[in-house]
């Protein structure tokens, strides 16, 4: 039971990475929009953030420091403030996006207007921060989180054609009624989505939060290997489900309610029921996540004592700076902006910013003053840099590619 609850910090980093509020709508609009054909784009971007985090954790585990400790160090204060700033809008808007998924996954749930339960949502982030250990925060919301497996079991039992599901996956082309430039938009999207820097912040965070050591290594490599697969297959069987069921009827997705479709097509009010578990957890989960990620990055940038594992009178800055961002995160949503197009930008502008926080890691995995004999390998190095190269081009064509295709609409 130990060993499977060890790999609850990557579950939960994975679950409120990949099927965050964004994602749920996502994987759908691309599974109505373009079947399975983009299914590769969520196999690269699986294999680079378990490339990204188990760095970022081995990193931590050995030098015993976080992301924005070392991004300081390496690039120096002012280099490090700009990154910061972007980082810290960038999970900003996501954690408003999440806080706001929670609220329309209960709206859904109650018929009551989902901006009603926003300052319900977020107090109860704030809480479960405030009183909840960080074992018991990791176990039980990515646990719960992995309800939303009723997707993939939906995905079977709608009985697919599973001739035309491979040629989709395997053959990917670009459908007669979409435009390259849309697919091309879609496909930094999802990576970006996948890559998302505010995993890393939480995962390297929660790796010291836990008092990882080098002798932990191992440890950190189980959670990576099985978490964000996990998280990965998720939002393929969101997309999946989606190719089946709505891109015959040519539905475009719109709104999270339209994502449950396929679900209760498949297994009616039960499977919904578990769906909408599912997501109120996984959107708990990356409220939790982001909200911890504000207070991580300020406070390792600033040298301020921080973590879950100090009391709050001990790290008074650290939990301020938490309050303050979910405090802000109310008031963005109140302003009437949409939480699932506010996650969608946040997901582009994650991808303009990757590099600033992947080169720094990157060079640390490979110094000895940190490392020791625990650098990385020439394979490891090997697959490190196609993944920069990935990274770098999907940062310049972020912004072009949203302002040339509105978006993706």
């Amino acid at each position: 039971m130990k060993k499977l609850l060890g790999v609850a910090l990557g579950v939960l980093t994975a679950i409120g990475g990949f099927v965050d509020i964004g994602d749920l709508v996502t994987s759908a609009v691309v599974g109505s929009r373009f079947g399975l054909s983009l299914a590769w784009v969520l196999a690269v971007g699986v294999v680079g953030i378990c490339l990204f985090a188990q760095m970022s954790g081995r990193v931590a585990a050995v030098s015993g420091r976080a992301t924005f400790e070392i991004i300081r160090e390496r690039l120096g204060a002012r280099a490090a403030l700009g990154n910061l700033v972007a980082s810290f809008l960038i999970n900003l808007m996501t954690l408003a996006a999440e806080v706001g998924g929670v609220a329309i996954a209960l709206q859904l749930a109650s018929s009551v207007d989902y901006l009603l339960w926003v300052p319900l949502a977020a107090f109860g982030v704030w809480l479960v921060i405030w009183r909840v250990k960080f074992k018991v925060l990791e176990n039980v919301t990515g646990l719960m989180g992995l309800a939303l497996i009723v997707f993939a079991v939906a995905f079977f039992l709608l009985h697919p054609d599973w001739g035309q599901i491979g040629e989709q996956a395997f053959l990917p082309s670009v459908p007669d009624s979409e435009e390259p430039v849309t697919y091309w938009y879609f496909a930094i999207a999802l990576f970006g989505a996948a890559m998302t820097p505010y995993e890393v912040f939480f995962f390297s965070s929660g790796a010291v939060e836990e008092g990882w050591k080098a002798k932990d290594i191992g440890r950190s490599r189980v959670n990576v290997l099985v978490g964000f697969p996990l998280g990965g297959l998720l939002s393929l069987s969101i997309a999946a489900c989606a190719a089946v069921v709505l891109l015959p009827l040519g539905a475009k997705v719109t709104a999270l309610s339209q994502t449950f479709l396929p679900v209760m097509e498949a297994g009616g009010k039960v499977a919904l029921a578990i769906a909408l578990v599912g997501t109120v957890a996984a959107t708990f989960g990356a409220a939790l996540e982001t909200t911890l990620s504000a207070g991580y990055a300020v406070a390792q940038f600033s040298g301020w004592p921080w973590g879950k594992f100090r009391r709050p009178q001990q790290a008074a800055r650290f939990h301020l700076l938490m309050i303050g961002s979910l405090v802000a995160g109310i008031g963005i949503l109140m302003t009437g902006v949409d939480p699932v197009q506010l996650t969608e930008y946040s997901v582009v502008f994650s991808a303009i910013a990757l590099p600033l926080t992947y080169i720094p890691i990157l060079i640390v995995a490979n110094d000895r003053e940190y490392m020791g004999e625990k650098v990385n390998g020439r394979a490891m190095n090997a697959a490190a840099m196609v993944y920069l190269v990935l990274v770098v081009i999907a940062s310049v064509a972020a912004v072009p590619l949203m302002i040339i295709t509105g978006g993706g609409s």
